[in-house]
């Protein structure tokens, strides 16, 4: 077994698309319209599905926003530098949740961002 991919809906496919490939450095892998259904899928990621989990982007149609709740966390991506990749996310427009430093109560360097649609992402400092 395996894991496939993290799914998340977005009100503005497009948007959510610009960021995870200009912000996060990830690859469209492939979309689809779904016009029965009225959506589209879109999976993203840093390499192809066969070997690496990716993110599955889901657009209702006609659907523009989403209600969070209290379940989801975040998604986690491990950066060679932390503080590096927060602010060039800052730069390229990313929404700083919390600033690049040290995890509460540990030594982990880690930051959180967010992405157009409001789900975090934390950003891991690589482990030696």
């Amino acid at each position: 077994m395996r894991l496939l991919h993290t799914m998340l809906r977005t009100g503005d496919l497009d948007r959510a698309i610009d960021f995870y490939t200009r912000v996060l450095g990830m690859r469209l892998l492939r979309r689809h319209d779904y016009p029965e259904g009225k959506f589209t899928l879109a999976f993203l990621g840093y390499g192809d599905e066969s070997e690496n989990t990716v993110i599955e982007l889901t657009y209702n149609w006609g659907v523009d926003k989403y209600d969070l709740g209290k379940g989801y966390g975040h998604i986690a991506i491990e950066v060679d530098d932390v503080y590096a990749a927060c602010a060039e996310a800052q730069r390229l427009g990313a929404t700083v949740v919390r600033a690049a430093g040290p995890m509460n109560a540990g030594t982990t360097i880690i930051a959180f961002i967010a992405d157009p649609d409001g789900y975090y992402i934390e950003l891991i400092g690589k482990r030696d």
